[in-house]
């Protein structure tokens, strides 16, 4: 069994999971996950049958080959399942996995072994997915999910417009951007949510971009304004505007 209990443990750090991430997943305790990955219990069957369906292998895969050292075959045969189904998948970053993906987002197996999904409305692009958690994009609501698709340069960023930023210092953020026309090498990120004042990121800090282009949020997801608050978000962004403008201009 000393096979299956090392696959386990590279197909963990694979996906970028901890231990207890993926014990709730498999529906054990993490002591046990631990003993499993350091090979002082047998995984049993029925965990093993877990584990194989979750990452799309045969249990003699599992049990029988040493997937770390023939990665790139499982790797090529996740990627061939992808194609064969025709359809444009995109790749889902959950919250859980934002600290992961900073590290893993360059990372053609990271990717791979993201959960995906398919809209017919969006093809022949690059896209990704991200769930956001807070309120300052209100009036998208937390927890709503972003379909970004790739910008492959910032000069391609537009004014005003929403972008899912992953930067080395903010993590995943979804914001309006803005160009700087005095420093060349910064972007003003602003917030829907007026609460929340601006703040400016250095190009060489920012690792990708994606231009949001849809947003998915839970059904019966309500939002409640009054009129007197709403006058106040108004007046706020419109004083931002203006100190927004003098510092671009």
């Amino acid at each position: 069994m000393a096979l299956a209990n090392k696959n386990i443990k590279y197909l963990r750090k694979l996906r970028g999971w901890t231990q207890e991430e993926f014990a709730q997943k498999l529906r054990i305790k993490r002591s046990l996950l631990g003993a499993y990955e350091e090979e002082r219990a047998e995984p049993r069957t029925e965990v093993l049958e877990v584990v194989a369906d979750m990452f799309k292998l045969t249990l003699d895969e599992l049990m029988r080959k040493d997937l770390s050292e023939t990665k790139g075959s499982y790797i090529a045969k996740r990627r061939a399942q992808k194609l064969a189904s025709g359809r444009t998948d995109i790749p889902f970053v959950p919250v859980k996995a934002a600290a992961g993906y900073l590290n893993g987002y360059a990372d053609p197996e990271f990717i791979d072994e993201l959960n995906t999904f398919t809209l017919p409305m969006l093809s022949g692009g690059d896209y990704r997915a991200f769930e956001i958690i807070g309120d300052s994009m209100m009036p998208t609501p937390s927890g709503s999910v972003i379909v970004g698709e790739k910008v492959n340069s910032l000069e391609e960023v537009k004014n005003n417009n929403t972008y899912i930023v992953v930067s080395k210092t903010e993590g995943i953020v979804y914001k309006r951007m803005l160009k700087n026309n005095r420093q060349k090498n910064k972007y003003t990120l602003v917030s829907d949510n007026p609460t929340y004042q601006p703040y400016t990121i250095s190009a060489e800090d920012i690792l990708e971009v994606w231009q949001a282009q849809m947003i998915l949020s839970k059904a019966n997801t309500q939002l409640n304004w009054d009129v007197n608050q709403l006058a106040s978000i108004v007046n706020n962004l419109q004083q931002q505007v203006s100190v927004l403008k003098k510092r671009i201009n």
